[in-house]
Formats: C-alpha cells, sequence, structure tokens
C-alpha cells in the first residue's frame, strides 16, 4: 500500500493548514510550482506514516502472543525482549517525525504569505563617502584566518 494512502496522526493538522485533504495535497506537491513547506511537510507526514505503521504492527504482534487463549508454553522472553527494542525505536522515530513536522507547521510563514517564485525588483542604495571619511582597508582586511592545527 502507498505511503500517500496510509493515514497518520497527523492528518487533520495537515488539512488545517493547508486547507485541502491529505490526497490533494500529494497532488498539489507533484505540481511545479509547489510550495517547499508543502513538500516537506508531506514528506515527514510519509515518514510518521510509516513509523505509525511499524508501531501498530508490534503492538498488534505483542497483543497476539499475550492472548489469554494462547498456549503459555509459546511464550518467548526473548521474543518480547525483541518487541520491546523494535518498539522502542518505532516510538522513537514517530516521536521524532511528529516533532519535527509539528516544528515545520509552526515556523512556516502562512499561505498567503509563502514565497511564489517569481521575478522581484531589487532597490539600488548608493552611498558615497566623503574622502575624509574614507579611510584605506587594513592590509589583512579579508584575508581568511590561518587554520590551527
Amino acid at each position: 500500500m502507498s505511503v500517500r494512502l496510509k493515514s497518520s496522526t497527523a492528518d487533520g493538522r495537515l488539512q488545517e493548514v493547508f486547507g485541502a485533504p491529505v490526497a490533494e495535497l500529494y497532488a498539489t506537491a507533484t505540481g511545479a510550482g509547489a510550495p517547499p513547506a508543502l513538500t516537506r511537510a508531506l514528506q515527514l507526514r510519509s515518514f510518521l506514516a510509516l513509523a505509525e505503521e511499524q508501531v501498530a504492527r508490534v503492538r498488534d504482534r505483542v497483543h497476539e502472543a499475550m492472548a489469554p487463549d494462547r498456549d503459555m508454553g509459546e511464550l518467548s522472553a526473548g521474543d518480547r525482549r525483541f518487541d520491546a527494542q523494535w518498539l522502542e525505536a518505532a516510538l522513537d522515530a514517530r516521536d521524532g517525525y511528529r516533532a519535527a513536522l509539528g516544528e515545520l507547521l509552526r515556523t512556516m510563514p502562512p499561505p498567503d504569505q509563502q514565497f511564489r517564485p517569481g521575478r522581484m525588483a531589487q532597490s539600488v542604495v548608493a552611498a558615497a563617502l566623503t574622502p575624509s571619511l574614507a579611510a584605506p582597508a587594513p592590509a589583512r582586511a579579508g584575508a581568511a584566518r590561518a587554520r590551527r592545527l
């Protein structure tokens, strides 16, 4: 299944921020001129959806192994330790992606103020120093600092 079709806990927030369902956001992101924030947000959302799927898989595997109708002789402490390690890694990844996506959504400019590609006029400011204020640059001005080893 495509990651675009998997749900994530961030889908509602993305729809709120960008004003469209996630499927439409993916379609918009593939077009020319897509806002960079949208592209980054959807990349993080994709990683988040995969991490959340891993969390669910481990949880479901543990629930199945620990089901009341299972034979107690099938329980394996080693398997549960492996599940605990995998779950910890998946939860760390999920938390990291959620934090990164939250930070991106918090710091990006509002949609009506996002940068649009195009030509912008540059203003030129010119100033002339009077000869009494103009001083020669020091001999080492602009010289790269020597690296110390």
